[in-house]
């Protein structure tokens, strides 16, 4: 372990994206922290706070943590430095990225990668390599973009679940839709009321929340939501639709020749 005369106070920044569980951060938090670590005592560096961002993508410029480190950081003694384990964890966008790099100039906080040599040698190269490293981040973040949403999109033309909050009434299991039976049977009831009964949505939300029925969210109905649902019924009925396909669902429909299967 090497000896230093003085030290430096800084802080470790860390990010993992929403995207994390698909495979796009090469870095979970803990091997974040341990490379951060690992420098700051190599190179005679306090680490004396963590600012985590979780499931926050690196194009989002408001994010709790970096929010808190950039506006909220008084510091005794003022932090020197701030620590990242590539500079893609403060953001996937150049643009972004410098924004993030003169803010913390202005605090006198020096921005430190510490699996990359960013270095300023006065000529100007130091510079043009940050730029390089971030041109080549945010292209690997279109990359990803691109084979994500055609992946998305293959899947919806053969009726497969693309993503997103599933309807009310159908949960995700290993990636596919399937029934949520005490969801579904609340479906069913919903449409009688309006269908049989001529109910408008917000008679059958009131008529709901007076029987302590919840919302997924444990939350209480609003006309709003009955609409939704209203509105959805080709979905109950196999039909599913997404970024302009329409084809026969890869799911157990809930209506069939107009008859409800529970």
């Amino acid at each position: 372990k090497e000896v230093h005369d003085e030290i430096m106070v800084g802080v470790g920044y860390i990010r993992v994206s929403t995207a994390a569980q698909a495979g796009e951060d090469r870095f979970g938090i803990a091997e974040q922290r341990s490379m951060i670590m690992e420098y700051a005592e190599k190179n005679g560096i306090q680490i004396v706070e963590f600012f985590i961002d979780r499931g926050e993508s690196g194009v989002k410029e408001n994010r709790p943590a970096m929010n808190e480190l950039l506006f909220g950081v008084t510091g005794n003694p003022p932090i020197e430095c701030v620590l990242v384990a590539k500079s893609d964890r403060i953001a996937r966008d150049m643009k972004l990225y410098y924004y993030y790099l003169m803010l913390m100039e202005k605090k006198g906080m020096e921005l430190i990668s510490v699996s990359e040599q960013m270095v300023d040698d006065g000529s100007g190269l130091g510079g043009i390599y940050k730029a390089l490293m971030l041109f080549v981040a945010e292209q690997e973040r279109k990359n990803i973009t691109l084979r994500t949403r055609g992946g998305r999109m293959q899947k919806a033309k053969g009726g497969g679940f693309a993503g997103g909050q599933p309807p009310y009434g159908y949960g995700i299991k290993d990636g596919d839709l399937v029934v949520v039976y005490h969801e579904a049977k609340v479906l069913k009831k919903i449409y009688e009321l309006h269908e049989e009964h001529g109910l408008t949505a917000y008679r059958i939300a009131k008529l709901l929340n007076e029987a302590g029925i919840q919302t997924r969210k444990r939350g209480m109905w609003s006309s709003g939501t009955i609409t939704g649902i209203l509105r959805n019924k080709e979905f109950y009925e196999g039909i599913y639709k997404y970024g302009g396909v329409e084809c026969r669902g890869d799911y157990e429909p809930l209506i069939v020749d107009g008859a409800w299967q529970i």
